[in-house]
């Protein structure tokens, strides 16, 4: 049975980069946010149900999404957010499952920002939440995103909180500018290896 480590954390804590020294050390990850979106264009199930629930002006004449028009109708209200989440959601449940069967390693990595309210958490083997601190994620955002402080914050208190996320985590890890994360990361890599 494969190992699932599922690795989570607010906005600016540095999940992907993380989620890096995991692909360095050859452990195949799969990036939840990624691979919705691919499968938001590509299967047939996921567009079928999103045109029903929202229209068909969310696609394009292309076929593919139009995330911004999306975005518009589910932005304010959490019940079409909702909604939208309970399409996608099962879609990359059985995508990741699939992927995790086809990998020959000792484990596997599923990356998501919403890993704890998805309810994804409760298909992994450990739990992994990445922590920065207040300012350092707002730095980092608006430098990524360049976006203004405000928004950063706003983003920040849509997301679950970080002790929210650590009362379902094995680990935790903090990733602040001035803290030695590839020894942590070493140590739960041989863990999981040795299962």
């Amino acid at each position: 049975m494969m190992i699932k480590l599922g690795i989570t954390g607010g906005i600016g804590s540095g999940k992907s980069m993380v989620c890096q020294v995991f692909k360095v050390l050859g452990i195949p990850v799969y990036e939840s946010d990624y691979q919705a979106k691919l499968l938001m264009d590509s299967s047939q199930t996921i567009k079928q149900k999103l045109t029903e629930a929202f229209g068909s002006d969310i696609y394009r004449l292309n076929d593919t999404l139009d995330r911004k028009i999306l975005a518009g109708i589910v932005f304010n209200s959490p019940s079409l957010l909702n909604k939208l989440n309970s399409i996608v959601h099962p879609v990359v449940k059985t995508d990741f499952i699939e992927w995790a069967e086809s990998k020959d390693s000792p484990y596997v990595v599923q990356e998501s920002a919403i890993l704890i309210e998805s309810g994804f958490y409760d298909m992994m083997d450990k739990v992994l939440t990445v922590t920065a601190p207040f300012n350092e994620k707002i730095n980092r955002v608006i430098e990524r995103d360049k976006c203004s402080k405000d928004d950063v914050i706003a983003r920040i208190n849509n997301q679950l909180s970080d002790e929210d996320r650590i009362k379902h985590s094995d680990y935790v890890l903090n990733n602040g500018n001035s803290n030695m994360i590839i020894s942590k990361i070493l140590e739960i890599d041989k863990e999981l290896r040795n299962g």
